[in-house]
């Protein structure tokens, strides 16, 4: 319920005004947003990673946003114009995300980590999905999508909305949808807790995202969202703990089945440690509930909760799951069972303890551990959140002990979702703590003064810091060679340059669309920033389960060692899939060369790249056309000699 509104309010009309509050903050937040990235476009700005200037120009944008979400917060406190007050917070709070994101990345048209490793792909979805509304694997012909497109799908549509290509779109569509994100949870935290905290606890969570967990744009938006969902799904649970018989509750229980399914279509891994969260307080719900009546019939309502919750979930997350579903339940079950757990870098291997760090994160993960062991026979915040961190360990456990048998659970990716429980955890503490040192001091105005301010350094320290943490992933946007054959540093470009001229000869020699035709290669870059379909995907960690990635590999490798070219025809003819209509090598000495990888887990790094060479004499024939563009070979095939 909303803090700030009477108990006698109807819960219809309460629904309402919330889902109003949602649709207005998200809308305040798309157009600060774009409002933003627009003016930061107007400017010729250096280099993130040869100047200083955008860092100066970054931080005073932040300053200036802190400002304004401390303003908020004295006026909601105070209880002074309180809707222009929550309004100021929205356009703070998405304004924060806006500057900490989009200057340092102002002066180039790729988002963090530009095009490389795991942001190919997903460029390569969204460039999919901008192609085609359809939910098509972002790589394979006629193969449902099995990647969670639902931030994908929403970005492709809003960047062919705009007429722009994926790969363009992706920078701008990724801050703006984390600006939405952030000021969504704001509300929803306005639900659960006194909105002035509200405000604090949104900013802190956010900052740790956007450090943390921003290079993930569709992951991170899930992410700012967890802390608050986890609270209201203990709100669910409570009632039945009680023994209650009423209404009360079931609003928390829809609104947790919908975050889940809303999980479920963004990404899945984030949808799993929800998920067993939930079942984790179902259960400590159960016990309470239990021991509380001493009777195991209080136990249903509980169950009774959770099942609605998960059938909720479940129906949102069909939204984008549908196809895959039924076509692995019309007969077409996945031929292996894919390799997109096996990981397993050091951070995975050992418990994260962030709150013994010797850093400003190090010191709120410490505050919000003792605030949620201090509070928890006290505090229903400090519970959810405290049972959230505890199923984070117990999913690190789990990932590590998974290891034994030859998977993992990805456990180093929740990094960013223990660091957000612990910072939600931190921002209630700093403000009990305040409280407490200024009682213990007769609420002395000269400490409050003190703690007041030393928070708000604080804040800005690690604010300002962010772009420093991800300093890697700014270099990277700038080095990268974009889709307009350019690098934002001025060096250099790289083979990428070459692509226009590639898609150029593929369009002349094969006509129609670039979806109608699947193309080999090994830069699968190319297949990010153009529409066409692959043959093979990057790794196996990231290919559809139903698309046989090792059988694949195989054939490509007895093709190379084929001795004329009707061999190697005949041998595209009788393939189980899409044969190529094109193939685009690389130069190399002894042949066209492709390079590929195969999964070799659980050695870190867990891909081993290899190269197959092509004769030359492959493919001299009147049935292939043979182009030389650049560093690259490109060879079509016809159905009728030349």
């Amino acid at each position: 319920m909303l803090a700030d509104t009477p108990v006698a309010v109807a819960p219809l009309r309460r629904a309402v005004s919330t889902l109003v509050q949602f649709v207005c903050a998200a809308l305040v937040a798309a157009l600060v947003a774009a409002v933003g990235l627009f003016a930061f476009d107007r400017v010729q700005w250096p280099a993130f990673n040869s100047s200083n200037v955008t860092q100066a120009v970054t931080t005073v944008m932040q300053f200036a946003a802190l400002a304004v979400l401390g303003l908020s917060i004295y006026l909601l406190r105070r209880r002074r114009w309180v809707t222009g007050a929550r309004v100021l917070s929205w356009a703070a709070l998405s304004g924060l995300v806006t500057a900490t994101l989009g200057m340092p990345l102002a002066a180039t048209r790729l988002y963090l980590h530009g095009i490389s490793v795991d942001q190919e792909f997903r460029t390569q979805f969204l460039t999919r999905l901008t192609d085609s509304a359809a939910l098509r694997d972002m790589n394979y012909a006629d193969l449902p999508s099995f990647y969670p497109a639902g931030w994908f799908w929403i970005g492709g549509r809003v960047a062919n909305l705009l007429g722009m290509d994926g790969w363009e779109a992706f920078k701008p569509y990724a801050i703006g949808s984390l600006a939405v994100a952030a000021v969504v949870a704001l509300v929803l935290w306005s639900e659960l807790v006194r909105s002035d905290l509200a405000v604090l606890a949104a900013t802190a969570t956010t900052l740790v995202v956007l450090a943390y967990g921003s290079p993930e744009p569709y992951g991170a938006v899930i992410a700012v969202l967890v802390a608050p969902a986890l609270v209201l799904a203990w709100g669910g649970f409570l009632p039945a703990t009680r023994g209650g018989r009423g209404r009360q509750g079931w609003g928390a229980v829809v609104g947790t089945g919908l975050f889940l399914g809303l999980a479920a279509t963004f990404y899945t891994l984030y949808l799993g440690i929800a998920a067993f969260a939930v079942t984790v307080m179902a259960v400590v719900a159960a016990y309470l509930a239990r021991r509380a009546t001493g009777s195991w019939r209080t136990v249903l309502p509980v169950l009774v909760r959770l099942v609605v919750m998960a059938s909720i979930a479940v129906l949102v997350a069909l939204i984008v799951w549908a196809p895959f579903v039924f076509d692995v339940l019309g007969g077409n079950p996945p031929s292996e069972s894919g390799t997109a757990t096996h990981y397993l870098p050091d951070a995975g291997a050992r418990l994260p303890l962030p709150m013994f760090h010797m850093s400003l994160i190090g010191l709120l993960s410490l505050l919000g551990t003792v605030w949620l062991v201090g509070r928890a026979s006290s505090s229903h915040r400090a519970q959810a959140l405290g049972l959230g961190v505890i199923a984070v360990y117990l999913w690190y456990l789990a990932s590590m002990a998974l290891t034994a048998v030859g998977n993992t659970l990805l456990a180093f990716r929740l990094e960013v979702i223990l660091l957000v429980l612990l910072a939600a955890a931190g921002a209630f503490a700093f403000v009990d703590f305040s409280r407490w040192i200024s009682l213990a001091t007769s609420e002395n105005p000269r400490v409050r003064r003190v703690l007041v301010a030393v928070g708000a350094l604080g804040a800005l320290a690690f604010t300002q810091n962010i772009p420093q943490v991800l300093g890697s992933e700014i270099t990277v946007a700038y080095t990268d060679t974009d889709g307009a054959g350019e690098r934002a540093d001025q060096r250099p470009a790289g083979a990428a340059s070459y692509y226009a001229e590639v898609d150029d000869v593929l369009l002349s020699q094969l006509g129609a669309e670039r979806d109608d035709h699947v193309v080999l290669t090994a830069d699968t870059s190319f297949l990010a920033y153009y529409p066409y379909f692959g043959f093979q995907a990057l790794t196996s960690h990231y290919a559809n389960p139903l698309a046989e990635f090792s059988a694949r590999a195989a054939a490509i490798e007895e093709w190379s060692e084929l001795s004329s070219p009707g061999e190697l025809l005949a041998a595209w003819e009788e393939l189980p899939w899409r044969a190529p209509d094109a193939v685009v090598f690389r130069q190399g000495a002894e042949g066209y060369t492709l390079r590929l990888a195969e999964d070799v887990y659980p050695n870190d790094p867990n891909v081993r790249r290899y190269t197959v060479t092509f004769p030359k004499e492959l493919f001299d024939d009147p049935r292939f056309t043979v182009t030389e563009v650049g560093p690259f070979v490109v060879v079509t095939a016809t159905d009728e000699p030349a």
